[in-house]
């Protein structure tokens, strides 16, 4: 300092070993605060005096990250000194800062290591460069390196003043297929092996996110309640749902809760980077299990269903499901409703697949609702006009009628005369010789001539007769003849055999 000359400006800058300024600038900042609490004079005296007192939270083995309050900045040294807590003292260096920090300003500081000779620790802030040299580093230390290779096994990393290796493993907290993408940024990552021998250092991104997501879930886990919706990030897709990144902590939605339709696959719906506004619906903090729905933030499909579905309504409906007791229709995003067998079809069906399919597109009516239990019932026949309105007019008593035959029994066969109307021709009536088995007549798909000899469409019923078709049409009843009048009985008395 004697060399400098008197107009030198680095002279002002060189801390003297009072500076009032400095002094002024840190009794503003802890003005009004317990200064036994901040500085740890509250907690019992070391048992060996002079000896520095680490804080129970600082764990050397683990470096991390702890919260600080500067104290000083020495811009003549280019230090900045952090009260961590109890009589803990760190040194961050001032070039990791664009700007002097404020005096009294709290950070976040990552702890690279223990200085015996400064009796303080080695900090560093989150993103900063950290100069790291062969006498210096040491495991559990975190660093700043640029990517400036890619191997096999790998990334090659430029970390301060030393070459570094990065297995593929621990680049990240998921896997990347393709690892070249991380080609010349900037990584903060900790050191995980020393060789100084060897002069191989190996580091990982993974540990140092890792503690990231730790401190974020931390922080996060006092936030989350049931009820609250949030923006995460999908983050995998399985067969049952995906897990969703809330920023620290993952939550599972359910494909159950993906959406209002049914049936569907997660791989559907959502994408691996995905961002969803979800709704958190359970939370267990003692666990820190959550349970997200995506369907719990779109409207309810079934507000307004009473109206757009009551019942008698024409609708068009999606096959989307198909059993042997009938088919399920979706009408809509998350209102689905059941086609009974007995309403697909006028004719008496074995199977709902005979009519219905997946996929196919339906004109239906509406014939029951119930919006509470979120029930819907649809028919498919009574869609159309019922065949059987017109049936005794068309299929009268003793007119011949070409028909196609459906199906045999030991009893009969059932012919269909037309769509949805269909008779049985009862064994007896299919020859004029004695028939043993119904096929030895006829068969499925046979075309064949019957009479009509009954009609009952109350219970849409019709007895034909293949035998009797060929038979002249019997002639209608004559008219009875009109009965004579009945002979007035006379009001006059016989006397003698003389009328009075």
């Amino acid at each position: 300092m004697s060399q400098s000359q008197p107009n030198d400006p680095l002279k002002e800058t060189f801390r003297p070993e009072t500076d009032p300024a400095l002094d002024q600038q840190v009794e503003a900042a802890l003005e009004g605060a317990d200064l036994d609490h901040v500085y740890g004079f509250d907690k019992p005296e070391a048992q060996q005096p002079g000896a520095v007192v680490a804080d129970p939270d600082l764990d050397l083995e683990r470096p991390g990250m702890r919260p600080g309050l500067i104290t000083k900045v020495d811009i003549a040294r280019g230090e900045v000194f952090v009260h961590l807590g109890g009589k803990d003292q760190g040194m961050v260096p001032l070039i990791q800062y664009d700007q002097p920090p404020h005096v009294g300003a709290q950070e976040m500081f990552y702890v690279d290591r223990f200085d015996e000779r400064e009796s303080m620790f080695q900090l560093s802030r989150r993103g900063a460069v950290s100069t790291a040299a062969w006498d210096t580093v040491q495991i559990g230390q975190t660093l700043e390196g640029s990517v400036t290779g890619l191997n096999k096994g790998g990334l090659e990393m430029q970390v301060g003043q030393l070459r570094a290796f990065m297995p593929a493993g621990q680049v990240d907290l998921v896997y990347h297929k393709d690892i070249s993408i991380f080609l010349g940024q900037k990584l903060q990552v900790e050191v995980t092996q020393v060789d100084r021998k060897a002069r191989n250092l190996i580091v990982s991104r993974r540990r140092v996110l890792e503690r990231e997501k730790e401190e974020a879930k931390g922080k996060l886990m006092q936030e989350l309640e049931v009820g609250q919706q949030r923006r995460g990030t999908i983050r995998s897709v399985t067969d049952y749902g995906a897990f969703v990144d809330l920023g620290g902590a993952d939550g599972l939605l359910h494909v159950t809760e993906m959406t209002h339709r049914r049936g569907v696959k997660p791989a559907d719906i959502v994408n691996v980077g995905d961002v969803v506004d979800v709704k958190i619906i359970k939370f267990d903090k003692e666990t820190g299990k959550l349970s997200l729905s995506l369907k719990a933030t779109m409207p309810d499909p079934w507000l307004g269903a009473e109206t757009r579905y009551a019942v008698g309504t024409p609708v068009s409906g999606r096959v989307v499901k198909v059993e042997s007791f009938g088919a399920f229709i979706e009408v809509e995003e998350g209102i689905e409703g059941l086609l009974p067998i007995s309403e697909m079809s006028w004719q008496r069906l074995r199977n709902a697949r005979e009519i219905a399919k997946e996929g196919d597109t339906l004109r239906l009516v509406v014939i029951a609702l119930d919006v509470n239990a979120k029930k819907i019932t649809f028919s498919l026949k009574q869609a159309a006009p019922d065949p059987w309105s017109e049936a005794p007019t068309k299929f009268s008593r003793g007119s011949v009628i070409e028909g196609t035959v459906l199906r045999t029994a030991e009893f009969g066969a059932f012919v269909e005369l037309e769509k949805g109307v269909e008779g049985l021709v009862h064994i007896s009536e299919l020859a004029d010789h004695r028939v043993k088995t119904v096929s030895d007549v006829v068969k499925p798909g046979d075309r064949v001539q019957v009479r009509v000899l009954e009609v009952d469409p109350e219970n849409r019923r019709l007895s034909l007769s293949i035998r009797r078709s060929k038979e002249p049409a019997a002639p209608e009843p004559a008219a009875a003849a009109p009965a004579p009048p009945a002979k007035k009985k006379s009001n006059r008395v016989l006397r003698g055999g003389l009328e009075f």
